[in-house]
């Protein structure tokens, strides 16, 4: 049976503690996934909206829901639904246009306590960590002990509730967090245990009851593709072998699932796992035709994610548009330099001569910049000037040109900017780009556009 106690932050005076707790070898891995995050921090700053269903996402047509209380969760309101949807589910529900800074800085201070756990760790997003606690095998830890005691630290030092779950790979820790945490049943919160190890007698319980959809990577598409193949729980994965499997889902998808038939998950923690992108996405209101309009745009998403990637002390040497249309077709661009940048003129000019390249056959609901290929920013010398391959981009070439007085310029400017926003918060200062006629445009840039538009009037 799962070892569990109560879903308190520390086990209470009344729970029933396993006589024989895990050892580090039999539950290696911990999943902890926090409740709610964005609602959570939301309501952690707003102290009114504490009992009142939260959401954080957009609120336009085109929105979604990036994360609900359960205040929220009790009227089906769930994380990736369109926001009307939840509306209509929940006619009193408080959507917040989300707030990246506020999110950011709790998500370091949760990485600084699960380092005090271990270093051995891997984030997955803000939110959850995968920790190896095999690197405290000489402390001869108690694996339930110290998932109770992270809980607990996370609690009284953040004032985020989350749940834990431990077990012999990622698969198992993954799912045992997951059952961890409370859940909505007909509309009643139903407490979970707070820690969860699945043994080896849960382990084979689930692999008979679970369905398909829970499993790591199986969303939505790939759960219809094993379906059609009879494919529900993770018991019918072993009546279709992994070749055809593979013609379905592919190779790399087919080999996972035919691990997960038996429980297995070869995975490593991923220790001091690498930032492999940035990117900000931005879905409007009201379609875009104009390319003036769509070439502004692009210039602020450049904006925020320069600040993201110099806040990272990195430079990109990949940058990336996309754009998706009306008939949800969608076109991507990129280009990579012999060298990083983190200028967003520099990377503007990129963007926009990428742009350029995309005949409008429709009207654009979605516009997408990203940056990839990382240097340290310490170890690249930044060029003063660079040329845009015209092979590389449908034989159009463009020559974006930075002088060196105004790239010695702009740096030390930029590095003012940033570190006045690093202490005093990111609309304390701007460029008179970032001015709009609601002041900084900064904050509703991070927070409103990343999930849909805030307002279905919005333009």
């Amino acid at each position: 049976m799962p070892k569990l106690v109560s879903n308190s932050v520390k086990p209470s005076a009344g729970s029933i503690l396993p006589a024989e707790n895990p050892s580090v070898y039999e539950a290696p891995i911990l999943h902890i996934d926090l409740d709610a995050f964005f609602a959570s921090v939301e309501i952690l700053d707003e102290p009114s909206l504490k009992g009142k269903p939260v959401a954080v996402g957009g609120a336009g047509a085109r929105s979604v829901i990036a994360s609900a209380s359960y205040e929220a969760r009790r009227y089906g309101v769930k994380s990736a639904m369109p926001s009307l949807l939840a509306q209509r589910m929940c006619p009193d529900l408080i959507i917040l246009p989300g707030r990246f800074d506020r999110y950011e800085y709790y998500s370091q201070r949760f990485h600084d306590i699960i380092n005090d756990l271990t270093p051995d760790y891997e984030p997955l997003g803000l939110d959850e960590v995968f920790c190896d606690l095999r690197s405290l095998s000489l402390l001869t830890p108690d694996p339930i002990a110290a998932a109770w005691n992270l809980k607990g630290r996370i609690n009284d030092e953040l004032g985020l509730l989350s749940g834990v779950g431990l077990g012999r790979n990622k698969l198992w820790a993954k799912l045992a967090s997951k059952r961890s945490k409370p859940h909505v049943v007909k509309g009643q919160l139903i407490d979970g245990p707070g820690v969860l190890w699945v043994d080896p007698e849960m382990e084979a319980k689930w692999l008979v009851e679970l369905p398909i959809r829970s499993l790591w990577g199986v969303g939505p598409a790939t759960a219809a593709k094993l379906e059609n193949l009879g494919i529900h729980f993770v018991r019918d994965l072993s009546k279709v072998g992994e070749e055809t499997l593979a013609i379905h889902v592919g190779p790399a998808m087919a080999r996972s699932l035919a691990d997960y038939a038996t429980g297995d998950d070869e995975r490593a923690v991923e220790i001091n796992r690498e930032l492999k992108s940035i990117g900000h996405d931005q879905t409007f209101a009201k379609s875009i035709r104009s390319v003036e309009e769509l070439l502004e745009i692009a210039k602020s998403h450049s904006a925020i994610v320069a600040r993201a990637l110099r806040s990272k002390e990195q430079v990109a040497r990949t940058i990336s548009v996309s754009l998706r249309f009306d008939d949800q077709s969608a076109v991507s661009r990129s280009q990579t330099l012999p060298f990083g940048v983190d200028d967003e003129t520099a990377i503007s000019a990129i963007v926009g001569a990428l742009m350029e390249t995309v005949p409008l056959k429709e009207s654009v609901r979605l516009v997408g910049v990203h940056l990839s290929n990382f240097l340290d920013r310490s170890e690249n010398a930044v060029q003063l000037s660079f040329d845009i391959d015209s092979g590389s981009i449908e034989g159009k070439a463009k020559v974006a040109q930075l002088s060196q007085e105004r790239q010695v310029s702009k740096e030390a400017l930029r590095d003012a900017v940033d570190e006045v926003r690093a202490k005093f918060g990111n609309t304390s200062l701007g460029t008179l780009s970032e001015l709009g006629d609601e002041g900084l445009e900064i904050e509703r840039q991070r927070g409103s556009h990343a999930f849909g538009p805030k307002d279905s009037r919005a333009t």
